[in-house]
């Protein structure tokens, strides 16, 4: 369900992501602990907080709200959330093909 990211020490800013079951969609755990449809929203969390956030992100596995729950390093930048992968860039930007009409 996790992997440990190339480089993350304990202190490295992570978020929570995840696609929502019901249809699919990229959702990033909030700071709530309630599933967003935006990184702006996301809880950003290190250390300790890191760990029992992907716990919940897991449970919520469990209880089929959510797939594929990882944690997934960002950066805080001056416009706020920047994930530091391309993966995550591409996640975050929305859906790469066209939705159907």
């Amino acid at each position: 369900m996790s992997s440990k990211a190339k480089g993350r020490t304990a202190a490295s800013p992570v978020v929570i992501t995840a696609n929502r079951l019901r249809d699919g969609r990229v959702v990033w755990l909030g700071a709530s602990g309630a599933w967003v449809e935006s990184l702006v929203q996301a809880g950003v969390v290190a250390g300790e907080a890191a760990a029992a956030a992907l716990a919940t992100g897991q449970a919520a596995e469990q209880a089929r709200l959510v797939v594929g729950v990882y944690a997934a390093d960002v950066a805080m930048g001056s416009a706020g959330v920047v994930p530091l992968s391309q993966k995550e860039r591409i996640r975050a930007a929305g859906p790469s093909t066209a939705l159907a009409a």
